[in-house]
C-alpha cells in the first residue's frame, strides 16, 4: 500500500487550508486510511501561530481540532513531499506556479474547487474577513472536496 501526500494552500494558511487539513485528515482516520495531510500558505504575517479563531470555532464545532496547527509557508520541497497539492484560489494557484521547478511540479497543482466543480479553476470563498456564519458555506465546500479526495485514496492507494 502506498500513502498519498495532500497539501492544501491559500494565501496566509489561516483559514481555508488548515480547515481543509483537519477535515481531511479526520475522514482518512475515521475510514482507517494513513495520508500525510499538511497545509500551507505564501504570506508571513501569522507564522507559527495558530490558525484563526473563527476558523477553529468552526473545525471544533464539527469535531475537528486544529489548535496545535501552526502557520507556515509553502517552500519548493513540498513539491517533493506531496503527491497533491490542492489551492483554494487563483492567486495560491499562481504561487504555486511561480514556484514550481518543473512539469512534474505544476501537474501536481490543482483548484480544490475542481474537484466539485471540474475544470472551473473557482477559488473556495475566504471567511476570513467575514464572521463565523460565513464561514458555513467554505466549510461545506471543504467537506465535500475532502470527501472526493478520501475517495479517491481509498480507490486508488488503498485498494
Amino acid at each position: 500500500m502506498t500513502d498519498m501526500n495532500v497539501l492544501f494552500l491559500c494565501h496566509a494558511n489561516m483559514c481555508r487550508s488548515p480547515l481543509a487539513e483537519g477535515l481531511l485528515k479526520l475522514i482518512l482516520k475515521n475510514r482507517n486510511i494513513h495520508a500525510t495531510v499538511d497545509s500551507a500558505g505564501f504570506e508571513a504575517y501569522h507564522i507559527n501561530e495558530p490558525p484563526d479563531d473563527r476558523a477553529i470555532q468552526k473545525g471544533l464545532k464539527h469535531g475537528i481540532d486544529i489548535t496545535a496547527k501552526k502557520v507556515r509557508l509553502f517552500n519548493r520541497d513540498d513539491y517533493d513531499k506531496f503527491d497533491k497539492i490542492y489551492v483554494m484560489d487563483t492567486n495560491a494557484y499562481r504561487n504555486a506556479m511561480y514556484f514550481a521547478r518543473n512539469d512534474q511540479d505544476k501537474n501536481k497543482v490543482d483548484f480544490l474547487m475542481n474537484l466539485i466543480k471540474p475544470g472551473k479553476n473557482e477559488s473556495v470563498p475566504d471567511p476570513f474577513y467575514r464572521n463565523l456564519e460565513a464561514c458555513d458555506e467554505t466549510y461545506e465546500i471543504l467537506n465535500d472536496a475532502c470527501v472526493i479526495i478520501a475517495d479517491d485514496i481509498s480507490n486508488e492507494y488503498v485498494n
